[in-house]
Order: C-alpha cells, then structure tokens, then sequence
C-alpha cells in the first residue's frame, strides 16, 4: 500500500528566455496575482511567483528565466517546466517510490523557493531507475499541516 497521498496540483512552472512577455500574458492579462520571487544562482533562475485561487485550492503558478541561458538548468526548455503536485509526507513518498524504481533528479530533498520541502521526478528513466516523468520533471512539495487537514487525508 503507498504510505502517502497526492493531495493536488500545487504549481505549474514556465519558463522562457525573458520572463516579461508571459508576465505581460500571466497578470496583465489572465488576472493572476503576483504573490513573490526567488533568484537563484544555483538553479539558474530568476522567477516570479503567481497566484490563482485561495486559500487550500490555491495554486501557484512560476514565470521563468534563466539568469544566464548558457548553464544549466536551463529553466526555459521546455517552455512547460515542470508541474507541482502537494504530497502529504515527501519523506515517505521518496521513500517509497524510490523502492519502486522512480528515478529523481540530484539534489535528494530540499528547501523550495516557496519554503516548503521539494524534490524533483526525472524527465528521464535509466536503467537503473526506469519510472519518470516521461519527459515532464514532476515537482513533488510536502503540504503543510493546514492544507493536508483541509484536503483531508
């Protein structure tokens, strides 16, 4: 039996090469409401964070760019970056799918640019760790204890 549950979808991540057209598209346009950024060298990315919703059924949504399209990661290919899903015990997830023979990305889990606990599912399997993403990096972020009474779990 799987020791934890996804609990819903926390973010969608895109990226491009400058950031201020889906910005212009994202706010400007669809209404979302700006609610922080985060830079990183380390990861490459200089990103606004967006919000839909409220409350539990809030979900946010991360306009990328690159600080240097010459390194890796490259936040802007694919222009999907990555989708989050919440989860209500990453360690156990981790765990668990990774007995499974899911393979992640380096980094193991970590402190997230919204603060919470994340680890990434590769794009792609090896032969060692065959389940993926499938070509999508999967962003699993631990729920916090508010979001995982109101979802019920």
């Amino acid at each position: 039996m799987r020791p934890f549950k996804i609990l819903g979808i926390q973010q969608i991540a895109v990226g491009a090469l400058d950031k201020s057209r889906l910005r212009h598209l994202w706010v400007g346009v669809l209404g979302l409401q700006p609610s922080g950024t985060f830079s990183s060298e380390k990861e490459n990315v200089d990103e606004d964070i967006l919000r839909i919703g409220d409350g539990p059924h809030a979900v946010e949504v991360d306009i990328m760019q690159p600080l240097d399209v010459e390194k890796r990661p490259k936040v802007h290919e694919p222009a999907l970056n990555h989708v989050g899903l919440w989860v209500d015990d990453i360690h156990k997830a981790v765990e668990w799918m990774s007995e499974q023979g899911v393979r992640f990305t380096p980094g193991g889990v970590r402190k997230g640019a919204a603060g919470h606990a994340v680890c990434f599912i590769h794009p792609k399997g090896n032969d060692v760790t065959p389940l993926c993403g499938e070509g999508v990096l999967i962003e699993l972020v631990q729920a916090p204890a508010d979001l995982i009474q109101a979802l019920g779990t």
